[in-house]
């Protein structure tokens, strides 16, 4: 299992500073590569810059708490928990089975790996 993590290119977790403003205040993010790439991704997603959804994700995180005590450990998250949605998404959902007079009942489906 570890030599899959260890192998991994160094440029990956080496780590990048972008300068940018959010509300009006010139801030430096130091961020792994992935993180900025997977942030770009999300971006494209939305259809927007990587700074634009950082802004927004700013404005939101301060909104919802009030103050955002280790932003770019919440970029971290944020990346992590996108990853894992779009595994989620991935995997086989039950299918459902309908006999006549029952309610729907999940199937159970064996996965093989």
């Amino acid at each position: 299992m570890c030599e899959f993590f260890v192998t991994a290119d160094p440029i990956q977790y080496e780590q990048r500073t972008r300068t940018m403003r959010i509300r009006g205040v010139l801030t430096s993010l130091r961020l792994e590569n992935m993180v900025w790439d997977i942030l770009a991704e999300m971006a494209e997603g939305e259809e927007c810059t990587t700074n634009a959804l950082i802004s927004q994700f700013h404005d939101e995180i301060l909104a919802y708490r009030g103050e955002v005590p280790n932003f770019a450990s919440f970029l971290r998250v944020t990346c992590m928990r996108y990853l894992r949605r779009r595994l989620s998404e991935l995997e086989p959902k039950p299918a459902l089975r309908v006999r006549s007079g029952d309610s729907a009942e999940p199937l159970r489906m064996a996965v093989t790996r």
